[in-house]
């Protein structure tokens, strides 16, 4: 069985520094396991690493679609395994839970292809009618999840619906691991996180998050992601700039509370402690586990 080592942990931790450093002692690349990153022009507000950040690392399924197109769970666990199928051993780095998870486990989805007489018979519906149709006949959908104005999203949903009478987010679980996999979770205290994702958040707009979004606010691309959403009632006179970029830190941290959730429920990971004194304990201390578990 292929083996695989996936770092993961709340947003702000840490991820891709720690990633990176695995990455070279072990000479590997990185799968990229963020449902943002998978986006261009999504740079900023995602924390997408950078090329300084990669330090000659390859990184995959980082800026492969454009934010107009469609990718799902279903997409990543196809390309991720092209990828770990090639390797004796891989490594993952990301958040996004149900991504990584669907990748290393038997996870049969129902989808199908985009039906475009489909969409084309939907085009004189408003996004608003569009998306109340899609309630209507979906009580079940995540409503934070596929948002009105992600017209494509909707439109999918609604496709799979008639053709499966199914929800797009549903699937065929079974506990049965594809590959022998190493989880690294990575964690701080909980003060000290929250502090570091309200700095980035700081950075982030100094490093003009604002203009990235309204670049694509302009376009008519509304990412249903943390860090470009709260800025719309912003650009519609509704909020205050200080209420917006509150909102993106508040949102940030319920999204950290929720990451941990998934990975201690949902799947089988080794919890470390991130020493921001020294990076390099930290991965030591990892190194020596992975080394353990890959002679196992």
């Amino acid at each position: 069985m292929k083996k695989v080592i996936v770092v993961v942990g709340p947003t702000a931790v840490g991820k891709t520094k720690i990633a990176i450093e695995l990455a070279k002692h072990y000479n590997l690349d990185v799968i990229s396991g963020d449902s943002v990153a998978i986006y261009k022009r999504l740079d900023i507000g995602s924390a997408k690493p950078t090329k300084e950040e990669m330090d000659g690392v390859k990184h995959y399924l980082i800026d492969i679609k454009e934010p107009t197109e469609d990718y799902s769970a279903f997409d990543f666990q196809k390309e991720a395994r092209q990828i770990m199928d090639k390797n004796d051993l891989s490594l993952i780095c990301g958040g996004t839970g149900l991504y990584i998870q669907s990748a290393l486990f038997n996870y049969e989805f129902k989808s199908s292809k985009r039906d475009f007489e489909f969409e084309e018979k939907m085009k004189h519906l408003s996004n608003d009618e569009l998306y109340n149709l899609l309630l209507s006949k979906d009580s079940s959908i995540d409503q934070t999840k596929i948002h009105k104005n992600n017209r494509k999203r909707v439109l999918r949903a609604l496709e799979v619906l008639n053709e499966t009478n199914s929800s797009i987010h549903s699937f065929n679980h079974k506990d049965e691991k594809l590959y022998d996999y190493f989880i690294v979770y990575l964690r701080l205290d909980r003060e000290v996180l929250y502090e570091r994702i309200n700095k980035r958040v700081d950075i982030m707009m100094e490093n003009g998050l604002l203009d990235e979004v309204y670049s694509l606010y302009k376009d008519g691309i509304y990412p249903h992601a943390i860090g470009y959403q709260e800025f719309i009632p912003y650009f519609q006179n509704e909020e205050s700039l200080e209420t917006c970029i509150e909102e993106i830190k508040k949102n940030s941290r319920h999204l950290a509370k929720r990451q941990e959730t998934w990975f201690k429920n949902q799947m089988d990971s080794h919890f470390y402690d991130v020493d921001l004194n020294c990076i390099s304990n930290t991965v030591s201390l990892i190194i020596k586990d992975i080394d353990n578990w890959r002679m196992k």
